[in-house]
């Protein structure tokens, strides 16, 4: 014991095998092996083995910093997130330089983009070296951010790219955050745009939008809208005056607006072949009964035609609970849809992730036990899953007709085959990136690459 060095809950790794100069790790004890932030993996052969060629982002702020690494595989190992989701990760082992020791260490090459740190240091690590004192940080080395600079300064790029901007309300979301990240390590130029801060002029020589304190917004070449329902006539507004300022908007204020309208939307599907659940509308109380009896009767589902992410959605599980709801939201003007209940999906449901009519991404979500949705938002879980190509083909028609260049298609299986339930024109990242390890916000700044023929 005598012999073993301290180290701090927070320290300092370099990697010159891998080619990273430094990365800052989390020192963790509980962990059995180390992780790395990792993306784009793909396993290829030489001289009979394995070895995999993958990406690290080392800066927990500046994505725009991609190392292109390779190492042998060494193993897959199904490893738990701090989640919950159970995955398969790939194994390398590399030498570590921690201060003035090298030694070889096996990383799990997983996404750490929700962590705060992009390394874990394992106690496989520290058995035999070192002793943690959680107490303090950078016992070993100490990198000054002036030495981060000249040591990343060969990986930075000049921002010749397009100016973007991303219309939403919170710039502290995983999804904004994400999307902001993602342009700015492809090269271009993002803005945050609180959707309720902007103002327009309307006028047949010199339209405008300002933003506040009178800043003239110009010269966009695309604006990401991330609309949240509360400010949709407003920022749907917002989209129509970009449009006709000549911005691209990658999803339309019409698209948005019939997506919001769970109504329009159903009737758009049905008229389109889309098959949903039997869904049924009234204005009238007088005909509670026969609307319950035309849904093939309780238990069945009442939603709002504005809810979102699960909210504003109830179970009916008996006819007279069905009755008592539906008048109570007739009685206060509230119009509501009600829908057959598919009891053998089992509290499950499918989300694919849609961009420019590719189905980039997929998941299944599991309610939590007691809940009849599927929703992550409420305490449900996420796994990733190969779907079907009837489900497929559903998701891209489910978008094609709303017109969604960005589009969350929510899924569900029945004994009839998949059904449509809804389309999310905002649809959120961080539950389907980290269930799939897909870099969708990547996806969507490529994909308005090539709407703009923009040429990196």
């Amino acid at each position: 014991m005598d012999n073993l060095q301290i180290i701090g809950s927070e320290e300092w790794c370099v990697f010159n095998d891998l080619g990273i100069p430094a990365i800052k790790a989390r020192v963790d004890s509980g962990a059995k092996t180390s992780s790395i932030q990792a993306t784009n993996l793909k396993i290829v052969s030489r001289d009979g083995q394995e070895w995999v060629k993958f990406e690290v982002s080392p800066l927990q702020e500046n994505r725009s910093i991609a190392i292109e690494c390779q190492a042998r595989l060494v193993a897959r190992r199904m490893v738990k997130s701090s989640s919950g989701i159970s995955e398969e990760r790939l194994v390398i082992k590399t030498p570590v330089t921690i201060g003035e020791d090298t030694f070889e260490i096996e990383l799990t090459l997983a996404n750490r983009d929700t962590m705060e740190f992009r390394m874990l240091l394992g106690r496989e690590a520290l058995n035999e070296r070192y002793i943690v004192n959680p107490a303090v940080n950078y016992q070993l080395k100490s990198f000054e951010d002036s030495k981060i600079n000249t040591l990343y300064a060969p990986y930075f790029k000049e921002k010749t790219g397009l100016k973007i901007a991303l219309l939403a309300s919170n710039p502290n979301l995983y999804s904004n955050k994400r999307i902001m990240e993602a342009a700015e390590a492809r090269g271009h130029e993002i803005h945050f745009l609180n959707v309720e801060q902007a103002y327009m002029k309307l006028d047949a020589h010199s339209p405008e939008i300002r933003y506040r304190g009178g800043i003239i917004l110009k010269e966009y070449d695309a604006v990401i809208p991330r609309i949240k329902p509360s400010v949709t006539f407003y920022g749907c507004a917002l989209i129509r005056q970009f449009n006709n300022l000549g911005v691209y908007c990658q999803n339309s204020a019409e698209a948005i607006t019939q997506s919001r309208d769970k109504l329009f939307a159903s009737q758009l599907f049905s008229n389109h072949d889309i098959h949903i659940p039997i869904t049924g509308f009234a204005k009238s109380p007088m005909d509670t009964k026969d609307l319950i009896k035309m849904v093939n009767g309780a238990p069945l589902i009442i939603k709002l035609l504005e809810s979102t992410q699960g909210k504003g959605v109830v179970l009916a599980e008996t006819n007279k609970a069905a009755e008592s709801v539906i008048n109570a939201f007739k009685s206060v003007n509230t119009n509501i849809l009600v829908q057959e209940f598919i009891k053998e999906a089992n509290g499950q449901d499918i989300r694919c992730f849609v961009v420019n009519g590719r189905v980039v991404a997929s998941m299944q979500r599991q309610a939590q036990k007691g809940e009849f949705r599927a929703n992550i938002h409420q305490g449900g879980t996420a796994s990733i899953i190969k779907i079907t190509a009837d489900e497929k083909k559903l998701a891209l028609k489910a978008a094609k007709v709303l017109n969604l260049a960005v589009a969350g298609v929510d899924i569900i299986r029945s004994n009839k085959g998949p059904l449509l339930l809804e389309v999310n024109s905002s649809p959120g990242l961080e539950g389907i990136e980290n269930a799939t390890g897909k870099d969708i916000a990547n996806a969507m700044i490529m994909a308005i690459e090539k709407r703009l023929k923009f040429v990196n």
